[in-house]
């Protein structure tokens, strides 16, 4: 039995650089902060909160104040003689569930369209070398690089002619059309992190390509579909413009026009307006919030192949 023994000694900054690397060497070093410090970087952090807050908490105010107060200078949240009538008048008054369940409509089907033609692209443009492979995925991100303002003309020109103006179809595809690309290449670079001895495993036991893409590469591909599904149910659900010159009857209004629609030349239904905003986050935010698990691990899919 040796009669040396084992003496522990606190490793030094070389050990931890070795250990850890020496970005969360330097981490754990800038963090080893004194408490008045912590204090200035909590007060910081509770400052830029609050501006993030503020705007929100003042529409609630305007949401909730009398039809006579709505130029009140008060700082109060809560205003005196609060009142949900303007919440009342939305929902009864106007046809907001109306919009809602247009818009609703709409954001789900170009959802489920992206998602659904994404998927099967990518997983041609991850699997296989075809000819014209390359330059197709250039093109699909150079028309990520075009502004969308430029796209409404030929968009409606072609809408018309295919008599798709006012209607929900000619919406659909319009949005389909511009989020297919990037919802690509999410999911291009998710299915080249997937190993390919999985299908072929699955096909040696019998599964033919289509069964080992239905039942293996899109069940492990369900963070990169879920972050696709996001992406094109925001961009179709706050969309204003395109909406504005594809729909003109009053009862295929979306949300946000609906909600334009309480503006006049000479007056503007402002606590109206600020409750039916309020009320138009609440399905995005159930979402997001069913959706949770999903996002923070869809946020960085494709980044690292492997």
């Amino acid at each position: 039995m040796s009669d040396q023994t084992t003496t522990m000694k606190a490793p030094t900054e070389l050990d931890l650089m070795k250990k850890y690397g020496f970005g969360r060497w330097f981490f754990q070093r800038a963090r080893g902060d004194s408490p008045f410090k912590r204090l200035i970087i909590h007060i910081v952090l509770l400052i830029v909160v609050f501006i993030a807050v503020y705007p929100v908490l003042r529409i609630v105010t305007v949401s909730l104040r009398p039809g006579n107060r709505l130029l009140s200078t008060s700082l109060a949240i809560i205003p005196e003689d609060a009142t949900f009538q303007n919440y009342y008048n939305v929902l009864f008054n106007r046809d907001f569930v109306k919009w809602l369940w247009n818009s609703l409509i709409i954001t789900t089907a170009t959802s489920s369209i992206g998602v659904m033609i994404a998927s099967t692209s990518a997983y041609a443009f991850s699997r296989w070398n075809f000819p014209g492979r390359s330059p197709a995925l250039i093109f699909l991100l150079a028309t990520q690089m075009i502004p969308f303002a430029m796209l409404m003309i030929p968009i409606y020109i072609i809408s018309a002619r295919l008599g798709l103006i006012n209607t929900w179809r000619g919406l659909v595809v319009a949005y389909s059309v511009s989020s297919v690309p990037f919802s690509i290449w999410i999911l291009k670079g998710y299915y080249d992190s997937i190993p390919t001895e999985l299908e072929q495993s699955a096909m040696v036991d019998g599964a033919t390509r289509m069964q080992a893409f239905f039942r293996i590469i899109l069940p492990l591909s369900t963070p990169a579909l879920a972050i696709a599904f996001l992406f094109n149910f925001t961009q179709a659900w706050n969309d204003f413009l395109l909406a504005r010159i594809m729909l003109q009857q009053a009862e295929l209004y979306t949300w946000p026009l609906g909600l334009q629609s309480m503006q006049r030349q000479f007056q503007t239904q402002w606590g109206e307006f600020s409750a039916g905003a309020l009320m138009v986050s609440v399905p995005v935010m159930i979402l997001f919030l069913t959706s949770s698990r999903w996002l923070i691990s869809g946020l960085t899919v494709g980044s690292v192949k492997g």
